[in-house]
């Protein structure tokens, strides 16, 4: 009998102490449906994040803490915690309250069933959602829209925080971005190794800029950038981790 694929879920934390508790508690709710852990991986929080994540981590055998020294960037932080990860499937959660971990079975039962290598979570299956910011959102549509161009996918919401790999996958590839050009360098990478990629529907509640919500216009300016930068003088191979240190 084939053993259950182990799921590792990283989380890159950067000041979310009002919010790092509750997704913790969420997100271990869903995890005890798939055998495997979470790392979480403060990027030189300011706040009480990282006391937060210890006191949690004291009584959670399933939850590892690695710690950046200084603030690096989500890209980083996500790197650090690839690195560290030991699962068979990966997945990517923010640390805030925008997305919800009881999507968990549809966005990691395209790999499980060995159906997809890559799942995209989709934040507006029916169009532009509730609440989002009509520049965030036309922003994203165009960097989305760029994306299907240069790789060929065909995927809705590139931006998306929501993103599942084969573990083996992200091991294939070097990851280089620091800050948010992650999404179009994981993207673009995966293109280029022939992945299957496909996405779902996901539930999504954004959040202000007042809420702490850090992603800004220049960002996407930059991911623009991004995207041909990997797309056309890059290559996917090699592996690449993050400098850390124990949580």
């Amino acid at each position: 009998m084939t053993a259950p694929k182990t799921v590792s879920i990283v989380i890159p934390a950067y000041n979310e102490a009002a919010t790092i508790a509750t997704i913790l508690a969420r997100v271990r709710a869903a995890r005890a449906a798939f055998p495997g852990e979470i790392i979480v991986v403060d990027d030189g929080s300011k706040d009480r994040t990282l006391a937060t994540l210890r006191e949690i981590a004291a009584d959670a055998p399933d939850l590892r803490v690695l710690v950046h020294l200084t603030n690096r960037g989500k890209g980083a932080a996500i790197r650090t915690g690839l690195a560290e990860a030991t699962g068979d499937v990966v997945l990517i959660q923010d640390a805030d309250l925008e997305y919800d971990p009881a999507d968990y079975p549809i966005l990691l039962e395209p790999v499980l069933r060995d159906e997809a290598d890559v799942v995209y979570g989709n934040r507006f299956p029916a169009g532009r959602g509730r609440g989002v910011d009509p520049v965030f959102y036309l922003g994203n549509r165009v960097l989305t829209l760029l994306t299907r161009l240069f790789t060929g996918l065909s995927i809705s919401d590139m931006e998306v925080g929501y993103k599942v790999f084969r573990a083996d996958v992200l091991r294939s590839i070097t990851l280089t971005s620091d800050r948010f050009g992650f999404e179009p360098e994981v993207t673009v990478k995966v293109a280029k190794l022939g992945c299957r990629v496909t996405e779902v529907p996901i539930r999504y509640h954004p959040r202000t800029r007042q809420e702490g919500k850090k992603i800004k216009w220049r960002d996407g300016l930059a991911a623009i950038g991004e995207l041909l930068r990997w797309r056309f003088f890059s290559k996917p191979s090699g592996s690449s981790a993050g400098d850390q240190t124990p949580g």
